[in-house]
C-alpha cells in the first residue's frame, strides 16, 4: 500500500548534473508543491549574479511559505534552509554521471536557457563549473553531510537514480 507524501517543505541538494531540478519538478507535479530553483534566484540574465543581500532577501521570502520544494546547493545558505525544511533529499551520485548529465544538458538546451534557469543564461559548461563538479565530493559533501548529521531535519541520501525513483514511486499522489 502506498502512503501519502508527508512533507511540505523539501530541500533537494547534490552535485551539479545530479538531477535536482528534474526531481524537484517531478515531485512538484506529483504532490502539488511549488518549486523554487535557487539558480533562478541567484542569476540575472547573461550570467550576472544578484548580490548576496538580494539573494538572501528573496530566499527568506520563499522560506516563509507553507509549501515548497527548494532545489540547489548554495552552501552558504544551507543551514538556514535546513531550519525551515521538514525533509532534505541529498543526491549523492557518481561524479562521472553528473558530468555526463551536464554535457547532455548543454546539448539539449544548446543556445537557450533551460527551464529552471533565468532567461538569458545560455546553457554552458565552463572550466570553473566542471572543476566544481569534479571536486564536489571532496570539497562540498563533507560539510553538507556534517550539517545534515548535526541538524534535526530528517534526510535521505540517494546514490543512484534508480534508488531515487523507487523511493518516489512509494508515495501516493497528494
Amino acid at each position: 500500500m502506498k502512503i501519502r507524501f508527508p512533507y511540505h517543505r523539501v530541500l533537494i541538494v547534490g552535485c551539479g548534473g545530479a538531477g535536482k531540478s528534474t526531481l524537484a519538478v517531478e515531485m512538484g507535479k506529483r504532490f502539488g508543491l511549488p518549486v523554487v530553483h535557487l539558480d533562478k534566484l541567484w542569476w540575472l540574465p547573461d550570467w550576472q549574479n544578484r548580490t548576496e543581500q538580494e539573494f538572501d532577501e528573496m530566499l527568506a521570502s520563499e522560506l516563509t511559505n507553507d509549501d515548497w520544494i527548494i532545489e540547489g546547493n548554495y552552501f552558504r545558505t544551507f543551514e538556514i534552509r535546513l531550519k525551515y525544511a521538514d525533509f532534505c533529499i541529498f543526491l549523492d551520485y557518481d561524479t562521472k554521471l553528473c558530468l555526463q548529465s551536464v554535457y547532455e544538458r548543454v546539448e539539449k538546451y544548446k543556445g537557450v536557457a533551460r527551464p529552471d534557469m533565468t532567461d538569458g543564461c545560455i546553457e554552458q559548461v565552463d572550466d570553473e563549473f566542471k572543476n566544481w563538479i569534479i571536486t564536489f565530493k571532496e570539497n562540498v559533501c563533507p560539510s553538507m553531510f556534517e550539517e545534515l548529521q548535526n541538524g534535526s531535519t530528517p534526510y535521505i541520501v540517494f546514490q543512484t537514480r534508480d534508488a531515487t525513483a523507487h523511493w518516489l514511486d512509494g508515495f501516493k499522489n497528494a
